[in-house]
Formats: C-alpha cells, structure tokens, sequence
C-alpha cells in the first residue's frame, strides 16, 4: 500500500506565517508539522510516500525532507498548480498509485492513533474506501457522517451542516481503492469552485462501499493559530508522558 499527503493550500488561517512559509512546515513540537504524516505512515508500514504540494513551496520541502533519507522512507513530489480541492489534488497521484490500495491524508491533521489497525482492516477490506471519524464539539465547522442507528452504516456526509445530525466529523485520513480516479473524472466543480472530496465519499457510500472506523484518542485540525498551538501542547504532552514510562 501507498501513501499521498496533501500539503498544498494557501494556509490564509495562519496568516501571517503563511505568507513566507508552508504551513505544513511550521512546527509541531520538535519536529515541522509534515513529519507527523509522515511518520503514521511509515509507522504503519508504508514507506513509499508521495507528497503533493504547489510549485512556491516544493524547494522548502526538498531542503527539509529531500527523497525521505532523514526518515529511511521513500518521498516522490507531484505539483498541483493551485487549490482545487482535495479530489482535485489526488488527480496528481494517479500515476503513483496505480492499481493499488493507498492511504490519503490531509498534512494539517495531527493526531495520537497509530494507523496500523486501521490500514490492516482496509487490507482486508475487498473493494471500496474507508474513512476514519472522530467526535467534535463544533460539528457545523466540518464534513459531518450521518449514520444509520439500526445498521450503523453511513447514509451520506454533509459538508458543514447547518443543522448536524450527528458530531462525527470526517478527519483528514482517507483510503481508497484505484476506482476513485475514474470518480474524480466524473466530478463537477461546486459552488466553491473545488472538486469536493465529500462527493467522493458519497459516490462510495451509493455503492455501499465505504466502510468507517472512529479514532480513540485526540485528533486536531492544526491549521489555525488556535489549533496549531492546541497540538503543539497535546504533542509536547506525549512526549512528556513517554519519557516518564
């Protein structure tokens, strides 16, 4: 199984860092914010890892992260010419990935899971996506899973919902199957001018084909200055209960 994070984006949340930098560069605890995707994925086994970023910061990532020598994994670079959304940059991995399963992930998401016993059930898994959700107190700010009480299956996923009929956001960790590309090209710009990838995820859910697992521990958005230094404190607080064990 691949890996592809999505570190493009303006960051205009996190202005004004953001205007000179990257904000998937910007650090988390001791290490840049893109490391911690990073090394989830390797963590759980996969090591050949493309990253999609646009053309203004692909020389930074080079300079801190070169090929992935510094963390013993694989780096390739795509370039996506600007922020059409997340399904728009996943276009740019369809050569890297090929025909096989992969692992997607947002580079703003920071979180205490290990991914191993959720990629190995996508393993196992046939055909189809799955997603991981987690509880939020803000729910209206997010992509929102509803699921059905009586089969626990997912019915649909509103962006930002007015009115939510559930918490369970959707993070940014996604896995797909190769079928997804044929999907994207079939995808109609929204009002946002993007290629969403919450109509993805119902195309899937149509097709009874997307599973879903709930993260255990924290889970964090880090792309404000109110969330970048909220997982700045859960980070540091971790590594201050490993070096106590």
């Amino acid at each position: 199984m691949k890996g592809v994070i999505l570190a493009g984006g303006n960051g205009t949340r996190l202005n004004p860092f953001t205007k000179i930098i990257n904000k998937h560069l910007l650090p988390v605890g001791p290490y840049p914010m893109i490391y911690w995707s990073l090394m989830k994925l390797k963590n759980a086994g996969i090591e050949d890892i493309l990253l999609i970023t646009h053309q203004d910061h692909l020389a930074d990532f080079k300079l801190v992260l070169g090929n992935g020598e510094c963390l013993n994994i694989s780096i390739q670079y795509e370039i996506q010419p600007y922020a059409g959304g997340i399904s728009h940059g996943l276009l740019y991995a369809k050569k890297f990935v090929g025909k096989e399963k992969f692992v997607l992930m947002l580079g703003d998401n920071i979180f205490e899971d290990s991914l191993v016993p959720y990629v190995r059930n996508f393993n196992n898994q046939l055909k189809g996506a799955k997603i991981l959700l987690k509880s939020v107190e803000d729910p209206e700010r997010y992509g929102i899973a509803n699921i059905d009480k009586v089969t626990k299956q997912i019915t649909s996923i509103i962006e930002k919902p007015k009115t939510p009929s559930s918490n369970l956001c959707v993070t940014g960790i996604y896995m797909y199957d190769y079928n997804i590309f044929h999907y994207i090209e079939k995808l109609s710009m929204s009002t946002r001018g993007e290629l969403e990838i919450t109509d993805i995820n119902n195309i899937y859910i149509s097709k009874k084909e997307l599973s879903y697992e709930i993260l255990r521990g924290w889970w964090i958005d880090a792309g404000t200055h109110q969330s970048l230094y909220k997982a700045n404190q859960l980070i540091q607080k971790n590594s201050d209960e490993s070096r106590e064990e």
